[in-house]
């Protein structure tokens, strides 16, 4: 299959050591091995904005594959999301209010059984999912590692790692958000519709429909689309971001985001309220992501979305 060639740019590998990451501006505090009772233990880091103030309410994004988000040289890539360049230029520019970002380091093998939804997968024909959990990555390696268990992943986030940031911190109230790419960006739009009280809204780039690399004879699209379709009515005021490049891993994309584009359009969501955006020429990696970050923040933190 063509596209299993692109899987690297696809799997954000975890950094096993333990440097902090350099920030351009504001401040990291690392949660060392922060422990579960769902999900293997995994280091969780919280960037502070700039000129930080305790006792300020501050909105909150909770950013999945937290080990690439603001240091090339700590990635196994050499790449970056550039968080802390692109917030602290939208704070300094005064474009969104001053925010703190939770990165959530993913578990490397198990990414793919972490973010990929479980429900529209737990629907599937058993036939189907046996197929899926028999599929391979490139060479000996299978793509699933484990049994999906992207539900407990949620339940990490909204029993355990939430209350806790909002022990620590000053969170102002209903201002609590998912931000993901690729397989970040499936499981951004699952948490925001399995746990719509929890948080407001989601932004998932470079969202990866296809579930797996096969663009021949996958039905896998459809159960996500059949699971979104079953549960906006959940959302109310939520915000939801979506985009997508043309080139590379991105190429399988485009028709794909058409089609929850139209079932947005055709539920009367609120075309306020959700925003799908095209970058012709963009790739699947995290210069890509950077490049347009500014987007999807902006989006879900400014009153009047873009």
């Amino acid at each position: 299959m063509r596209f299993i060639t692109l899987f690297l740019l696809l799997i954000v590998c975890s950094v096993t050591h333990a440097q902090l990451p350099e920030v351009y501006g504001g401040e990291i505090v690392r949660l060392e091995s922060f422990n579960s009772k769902y999900i293997p233990d995994r280091n969780v880091d919280i960037w502070l904005p700039p000129e930080f103030d305790a006792s300020k309410e501050y909105p909150v994004i909770y950013m999945h594959d937290g080990q690439m988000l603001f240091d090339a040289n700590t990635t196994w890539n050499k790449q970056e999301w550039q968080v802390d360049e692109v917030a602290t230029r939208l704070i300094k520019e005064q474009q969104v209010t001053p925010f703190i970002v939770v990165g959530v380091w993913n578990n490397s093998d198990n990414r793919h059984s972490e973010y990929f939804p479980q429900k529209p997968f737990e629907s599937m024909p058993e036939e189907r999912k046996a197929l899926e959990y028999s599929r391979m990555r490139g060479g000996d390696l299978k793509l699933f590692h484990n049994p999906i268990y992207s539900d407990k992943y949620l339940k990490f986030l909204v029993e355990e790692l939430k209350p806790f940031i909002e022990d620590e911190y000053k969170v102002k109230p209903e201002s609590s958000y998912l931000l993901g790419s690729s397989m970040g960006g499936l499981i951004s739009w699952y948490g925001l519709l399995e746990y719509p009280d929890e948080f407001q809204g989601a932004a998932c780039l470079s969202t990866h429909w296809p579930g797996n690399f096969s663009d021949v004879d996958n039905p896998i699209p459809s159960y996500f689309q059949s699971y979104i379709q079953a549960n906006l009515t959940r959302l109310s005021r939520h915000k939801l971001y979506f985009d997508y490049g043309t080139e590379t891993l991105d190429a399988m994309y485009p028709e794909l985001q058409e089609e929850v584009n139209s079932i947005l359009s055709t539920s009367d969501y609120p075309k306020e309220l959700w925003h799908s955006q095209k970058f012709e020429g963009a790739n699947h990696s995290e210069n890509a992501w950077a490049a347009r970050l500014d987007h999807p923040i902006k989006f879900l933190l400014s009153k009047k979305p873009d």
